[in-house]
Formats: C-alpha cells, structure tokens, sequence
C-alpha cells in the first residue's frame, strides 16, 4: 500500500511543487542524485571511477510534449557523450525514450535516439534504453530493434515484474542485444505485473539464468544480496567470463555491497542520475526501499 501510494505521489505535479521546493527534501535527494548539471555529475563519475566502478550517465527528464523539448534532451545526451570522451571517464549513458518525444511521435523519438547511438559509438560507448512504464514497452522494444539494424551499440532494459517479459527476452536474446535486468519500478496494473515482491523475485531469479545462459552481455541490476550471490553462482556453472557481463546499482544505494562486488573482482557499474527534473526518479527510490523513506523521514525529523 505505501509503495503505491509513493509511486502515485511521483504523478502529482502539487507534491512534485511542494517536495522540490523542500530546501530538506533536496539535501536527501542529494543521495541519490549526482547534482543539477554535468560538471555536478562528472565529479561523481570520477569518484566512483577511482573506486573501481563504471558509471551508467542519466540525464534525468521524461514525457517531453515537443520536438524542441526532445532535441533539448538528446543535446543534453550528447554533451553527455562528450564529456565522457573529452575527460576520458569510464561511464555510458542511459537513455529514456519519451525524453526524445516518443509521446510525440514514435519516429521522432527513433530519430534522436539514432543521434545519441551515432555519437555513442563514435567514441565507444553503449547507450542504454530505459525502460518506463507499461504503456511504453512495445514501443520501445520495437525502436531498440529498429536502432539494433544499425547500431551495435545499443541495449535496453527489461522488468521482471512484468507478465510479458519474458517473451521480450527471448525477441531481445534472438537479436543480440544486451540487456540490463531490473524488478520494475512504476505503479502497475495486477492485470499486466506481479504486485507481491516474492513473486517478482522468483520472476527476477527466473529471467536471470535465462539472460546469464543466453544474452551477449547480461547486465544484473540488483541490490538483493541473495540475487547478487545467485548471480555468481550462475556465471561460475555457464563459465562465463567476468568481462562479459556485469553488476548494476544505483548511485547512494547500497554503497557496502557496491564495494564488496568491486573488491571480489566483479564489473561494477552504478547508475548515476543528474538534473534538474528529479522528482519522479527521486520518488520510485524511495518506494522501492523502506530504507530510502526511513533516511528520507528521519532527516525531516532532524530539521
């Protein structure tokens, strides 16, 4: 019930005023959020680069309402880009469609994105494919295959709290595209995702042997330590090579397991979100965590 009322709250444009006007509100989201601009962001990447991990880069905005607004985000994408080769940083990017306007029009959103897969693989960096909410999916799927015909650099993530991933897996296995597996973090419809967190688990655990087994570069977003472990013990019985997947989690989460993963010898790679439009991001880390919103309470508390 608390996680779907905070993922409710994420779609309020009154709280969204409220909680980013809150000076307390943003020091908290400072944990989770690299800052407001790229300088902010490029300073986060190059701590966690000196502690062994990679940085996937998030230019935080979705739901763009028109084509400037989309050409504004894949030009913040590209300074991204370029960042990262100008100071030589260990970090890609992640990208998300309906930032490119695909509540727009489908073709524009394909368009910018190829702008962004272009110029990531110029300097040779993956560009990742958020996954959003339900009404998304299809759409993304198929842009990323369409991207894919062109693009070798490209990857996506998928949900395991939705009923139809697995049969996005096996399209996405069958085209050779990475994928970054994730639990799901939008408000959903019983009709189409799992509601009880043991379900999603044992949906998680599932998918994963399959992207272990099967995906070019399997990418494990987790911080479950038993999944963590389970992930071993996978690679180690399809002897995978450490250099051909890696562990994904989110900056200011987990930091004690983000260490131990990087200190056992594995590729870690935390995702690192910046900008100004935080609110909703802000809001689904504290929904996935009774952690997050203890941290989040606790420091109203204190004010």
């Amino acid at each position: 019930m608390l996680k779907a009322t905070l993922l409710k709250a994420a779609g309020s444009p009154t709280l969204q005023r409220q909680v980013t006007s809150n000076p307390v509100a943003r020091r908290v989201a400072a944990r989770f959020i690299a800052g407001n601009n790229l300088d902010d962001a490029d300073r986060v990447i190059r701590e966690l680069n000196a502690r062994g991990a990679s940085v996937a880069l998030d230019y935080l905005g979705e739901n763009t309402e028109s084509e400037a607004q989309a050409r504004e985000s894949t030009a913040a994408y590209l300074a991204a880009l370029d960042r990262i080769q100008d100071h030589q940083l260990d970090a890609n990017i992640s990208v998300k469609l309906t930032a490119l306007g695909l509540d727009v029009r489908p073709e524009l959103a394909l368009e910018e994105a190829s702008k962004v897969a272009a110029r990531g693989k110029e300097i040779g960096a993956m560009v990742g494919v958020d996954m959003e909410a339900y009404q998304y999916v299809e759409k993304t799927i198929e842009t990323v295959g369409r991207l894919k015909q062109s693009y070798d650099n490209v990857g996506v993530c998928v949900q395991s709290y939705l009923f139809r991933t697995r049969d996005d897996l096996d399209r996405l296995n069958a085209w050779g595209v990475p994928v970054r597996l994730v639990k799901g973090a939008y408000r959903e419809s019983p009709e189409v995702a799992y509601a009880e967190k043991a379900l999603v688990d044992r949906a998680f655990a599932d998918l994963l042997e399959d992207v272990i087994a099967h995906n070019p570069y399997p990418m494990v977003a987790t911080h479950d330590p038993a999944l963590v472990r389970l992930t071993k013990r996978l690679v180690a019985e399809h002897r995978r090579d450490r250099g051909t997947f890696e562990f994904q989690m989110l900056y200011g989460v987990r930091r004690d397991l983000q260490q131990q993963v990087v200190a056992e010898g594995y590729r870690l790679r935390v995702y690192v979100p910046y900008g100004t439009q935080w609110y909703p991001y802000f809001m689904r880390r504290l929904a996935e965590r009774p952690a997050n919103l203890y941290f989040f309470l606790s420091n109203l508390v204190r004010r």
